[in-house]
């Protein structure tokens, strides 16, 4: 442990630097003015970086050089929910939590193992690149089918299943010696909003929140979680304050009723969520929070804090505290041991999981498997440019979008459907237009499939469809698992992880 916290950071700047993780942009890091600007934070005594893109080879180095610039080691974190490969290029992308969840029966002890080597694969690939903190596991427990945030993110709408990933999850990382960290408390799965956009609000009572969303975070404290990523939401029943600046819900509901005694990171200050907000950063920290998660501006946010500090509008007490905790992780990192990855095998897992996730939601007899592609009316709807690319254009004759489709005859119709969820990005659902051409097309055709590649809850605009599918992801891996899946040469064996009413 650093026993002399003062001889350590001399200067109240230094102290309130170690609080703020800050973007580090994987992209630019061959530009010599950013080679410049983050060897700057880090003399500051920045307390580490957030990463998002870059490559392999030039991201490791980089992580590398300015560790060893740092007199205390950098937290280096990423969100990585679908493995490294959701950020940096030439590593691994597995499918989402979601798929996941669908691709593994608890009671089926090969499953499990996959599942755990799969987790492990993710560890591995993390280490060697020099991320130490992966923002995971998603302990969201997502009971809105319309939220634009979460949705696939999350492993279920059911929290037993949910907080069960999430410690499989922990257990792993935790054991490679990574730092684990679950988000967003106290859960942001059952809101339409996304928080990156505006503040939702959770209008639940307490003992439903308790009992639905916050029970993943309780199994995740008793699996050894070492962080929680504490969400921008407003939950009127607990406190009139936002989570992230809310001392009921940190100080009193994690650390004191949960008693939770690792790090409190707030979710990234650069989102619209607190928009219009005084005084974020010195309200996060005295409210409980450790670490300022990506500040739009790291010196703007440093020099807040200590002009509170110097007023002791900042808690003096609340910093120190917070210092301690960190550097006491931070001691810990040295129990990391380097991997050497192979790449290749890493992607059988993804794989694998991927093609255990398919799930058949709807079947009726004697529609597949699909005998002759030829013959099948091809219908794509949704992400114009995922519609655009998709490999399946290969393997049927007669293909056409839903925008300039307007009649389909007696034929075999296949409707895929392309949705993603992304930061800002607004509704996770298909254009309202475009469903209503689907519900009519059907009606015109011999017999329907419908395959939802992303947000399985698209499915539920089309029941009256012979065949409905779930993919949750819109990958090439994904769309080529669906194709075996149709000829009959694989069988559909995922789960549906949510109810679709």
């Amino acid at each position: 442990m650093y026993r002399n916290l003062n001889a350590l950071l001399k200067s109240p700047e230094k102290k309130l630097h170690q609080l703020i993780i800050n973007r580090l942009d994987g992209n630019l890091i061959s530009s010599k003015s950013y080679q410049q600007k983050i060897p700057r934070l880090v003399k500051k005594g920045i307390g580490g970086f957030i990463i998002f893109g870059g490559s392999r080879d030039g991201t490791e180095d980089f992580i590398n050089h300015i560790q060893s610039l740092s007199e205390i080691p950098l937290f280096i974190a990423s969100d990585i929910e679908r493995g490294v490969g959701q950020q940096i290029k030439n590593t691994t992308l597995f499918p989402c939590q979601m798929a996941v969840a669908a691709s593994i029966h608890r009671d089926r002890p090969d499953e499990v193992r996959l599942l755990q080597s799969a987790i492990k694969a993710i560890a591995e690939e993390a280490i060697d690149i020099g991320i130490n903190m992966p923002l995971i596991p998603v302990l969201d427990v997502n009971q809105n089918p319309d939220n634009p945030i979460i949705c696939t993110r999350a492993f279920s709408d059911n929290p037993e299943e949910v907080a069960w990933f999430g410690s499989q999850y922990i257990k792993v990382l935790e054991k490679s010696g990574l730092i684990s960290c679950g988000k967003h408390f106290p859960g942001h799965g059952d809101t339409s909003i996304d928080s990156h956009i505006s503040l939702p609000v959770i209008t639940k009572a307490r003992e439903d929140l308790f009992r639905e969303d916050i029970k993943p975070f309780i199994d995740a404290i008793k699996a050894g979680i070492r962080g929680i990523m504490v969400g921008h939401l407003l939950i009127p029943s607990v406190d009139s304050k936002p989570a992230s600046l809310s001392r009921k819900i940190i100080t009193d509901i994690l650390r004191r009723e949960l008693g939770f005694d690792g790090l409190v990171l707030t979710d990234a200050l650069s989102m619209s969520a607190l928009k219009g907000t005084k005084h974020v950063p010195v309200e996060c920290i005295n409210a409980g929070a450790d670490i300022l998660l990506h500040p739009v501006d790291a010196d703007r946010t440093v020099k807040a804090l200590l002009s509170a500090y110097k007023k002791d509008t900042l808690m003096r007490g609340r910093v120190e505290e917070s210092l301690h905790r960190i550097l006491r992780v931070k001691e810990e990192l040295k129990t990391i041991k380097s991997v050497k990855v192979n790449y290749e095998k890493q992607k059988l897992y993804s794989h694998r999981l991927t093609e255990n996730s398919i799930t058949l939601v709807k079947d009726t007899e004697g529609v597949l498997p699909l005998s002759w592609f030829k013959s099948v009316h091809l219908v794509f709807a949704g992400d114009k440019k995922l519609c655009e690319s998709s490999p399946l254009r290969n393997h049927f004759g007669n293909i056409s979008l839903i925008r300039t489709t307007k009649h389909i005859g007696g034929t075999m119709a296949l409707f895929v459907i392309f949705t993603s969820i992304a930061a800002a990005k607004g509704s996770p659902d298909i254009d309202e237009g475009e469903r209503n051409r689907i519900i009519k097309l059907m009606k015109e055709a011999k017999q329907t499939v419908v395959i939802s590649f992303g947000n399985p809850y698209v499915l539920r605009h089309f029941r009256e469809a012979d065949v409905l599918i779930a993919a949750y992801e819109t990958t090439e891996q994904a769309q080529k698992a669906i194709l075996k899946c149709l000829r009959g040469n694989s069988a559909f064996k995922g789960n549906l992880p949510v109810t679709i009413e």
